[in-house]
Order: structure tokens, then C-alpha cells, then sequence
């Protein structure tokens, strides 16, 4: 089985104790050498400063290529370019470029008045630029704003003509949920590179949440099995799970898999040493 590249997800960190966990998180995956990390925006853009922060510091201190999410959520789009230009300034060429969820206590995404209408928009800017790698996100499944797949293959090819160079999926539990996207994907002319992501199942009620939230379907198969392992059996059939999802996708010509880590990284380490992805070499220390 061929080995893939990967990538990983960050969320920035709001207190002390995150802090610590996503430094030890970071210490602990850059040895796997992977094309990038990430760092995600909280909901409503709530964590902006504080992803910039974790953005520049992973990038001066770590051997790590950084993508910043950025999103079109109560900004300008004076205020929102601002941001990209002090990542490039920081030495980050790397952007995710997503339109966001909405704010707290608000039903749905409702553009600024002076900003960026949807994802697109962002792109679109951000490419004229010239000097950004531009990745954003896609959806196997029906976002749950979106009518269909059909809708959404549409509105990424559209992401993807105005200046991104690949995307990640939402996550999913199938591998046939991933190579039905990609094959309508390809089928709509999409060339750009697609990335599975890939969420090992740390708790599995909160990953049932998690799924409900963001429209990805949870098989009975899963339910059936979380549900006969118990909570001592919960890891390892977590571990086993994500593993044969991994295989599968591989064997299926996937070459790049993108972990959403949640800051946790033992289970993501297991994943990757059962998929033949060692350690290159060792990180430096934080300054």
C-alpha cells in the first residue's frame, strides 16, 4: 500500500492549559513531516486573533508550513485582506479560505455590509494577490444549506476556478461517501487536488454532535458498534475504524489525507504509524 501525505487541523487555543496541548500536539505530529498544518477559526470568527496568534507562532518556531482559515464573518473586506497581508508579512503564504459559520445567536451567515459575500468572493481577492497558496473546503455530503451534492460540486468548482489550488473535506465515516464526491467532482471537470479529512473518533457522543451539526450522515453500522463496545472498548474500536477508513482510501488512489486532530494527538500518531507514516526527523524546540 502506497504511503500518503498528510495534513493536520489546529484550533487555536483560549486559555493556558489549550495552550500547553497544542504546542505538545505540535511537538508530537511535525516529526511525520506533513505538507501543512492548519489552524481553524472559532465559530463567527470568535477566535480570529488568537488563530493569528497560533498561526505566526507555529510557523516561527516549529518546521512547519502553516495554512491560517480565514473567513468572511463580520469584516470588512478592507479588515479581512489586513489579514492577509500581516500573515505574509509573518512569512505565511498559506490561507484557507472558507465563508464561515454564522455568529452566535444568529441563524444563518449574513454578509458584512462592506465584506465578502461568500467564499468565493474571498478567493477571488486573495488569488489576485498573487503570493498565497489558496486551499477550502468541500462537502461529500449536503452542506446543510445546500439543496444537494450537485449544488455543492458546483459551488466548488466555482471556489476552485476563482483561485483555489486544492481542497479538504468535511468528515465523513464511508470511504464510498468520499469516491462518489470525487467522481462527480471529476465528472464536473474539477481538477484540483481533494482531500478526504479525516476525523479520528476521540469521543463517540461528541462526534455523533459533531455530525448532526456540520450534515454528515452517521451509518447504523457505527451507532451499532459504539454501542457494543462500551466505553472500554470505545478506543480501540476508534483506532481500528479510522484505520481501514484510511486503507481504504488509499487503495482507492487517495494520496493525501488531511486529520482533524481537536488538539489531541495520540490517536492521530496510532493512525499514522498503522499506515506506514514515520517520523522524518526531530522539531525544534518553542523559543
Amino acid at each position: 500500500m502506497t504511503t500518503p501525505a498528510v495534513s493536520f487541523e489546529f484550533y487555536p487555543p483560549r486559555n493556558l492549559d489549550q495552550s500547553f496541548r497544542l504546542w505538545e500536539t505540535a511537538r508530537a505530529l511535525a516529526p511525520l513531516g506533513p505538507d501543512f498544518v492548519s489552524v481553524t477559526y472559532g465559530a463567527g470568527g470568535t477566535t480570529r486573533q488568537l488563530t493569528h496568534e497560533a498561526v505566526t507562532a507555529l510557523a516561527s518556531h516549529y518546521k512547519l508550513n502553516v495554512a491560517a482559515h480565514l473567513t468572511c464573518v463580520d469584516a470588512t473586506r478592507e479588515e479581512t485582506m489586513q489579514i492577509v497581508q500581516d500573515y505574509a508579512v509573518a512569512g505565511v503564504h498559506e490561507i484557507v479560505a472558507l465563508r464561515g459559520d454564522a455568529p452566535q445567536g444568529q441563524a444563518r451567515f449574513i454578509p458584512h455590509a462592506e465584506g465578502f459575500a461568500n467564499s468565493v468572493e474571498l478567493i477571488s481577492a486573495i488569488a489576485e494577490r498573487g503570493d498565497m497558496t489558496i486551499r477550502c473546503g468541500a462537502y461529500p455530503e449536503p452542506h446543510p444549506e445546500s439543496p444537494d451534492t450537485a449544488a455543492d460540486v458546483a459551488w466548488l468548482k466555482r471556489k476552485v476556478e476563482a483561485g483555489a489550488s486544492s481542497a479538504m473535506t468535511q468528515f465523513f465515516f464511508e470511504a464510498d461517501t468520499f469516491f462518489r464526491f470525487r467522481d462527480a467532482c471529476v465528472s464536473a471537470g474539477i481538477e484540483a487536488p481533494i482531500i478526504p479529512g479525516i476525523l479520528p473518533i476521540q469521543s463517540w457522543s461528541g462526534t455523533r454532535r459533531f455530525a448532526e451539526r456540520c450534515g454528515t450522515s452517521v451509518p447504523q453500522w457505527a451507532e451499532e458498534a459504539f454501542a457494543a463496545s462500551g466505553k472500554e472498548g470505545e478506543a480501540a474500536l476508534a483506532l481500528d475504524l479510522c484505520v481501514k477508513l484510511c486503507e481504504r482510501l488509499v487503495e482507492g488512489g487517495v494520496d493525501r489525507l488531511h486529520f482533524y486532530t481537536l488538539n489531541k494527538p495520540e490517536l492521530v500518531l496510532k493512525v499514522c504509524a498503522a499506515l506506514g507514516i514515520k517520523p522524518k526527523d526531530e522539531v525544534p524546540q518553542v523559543a
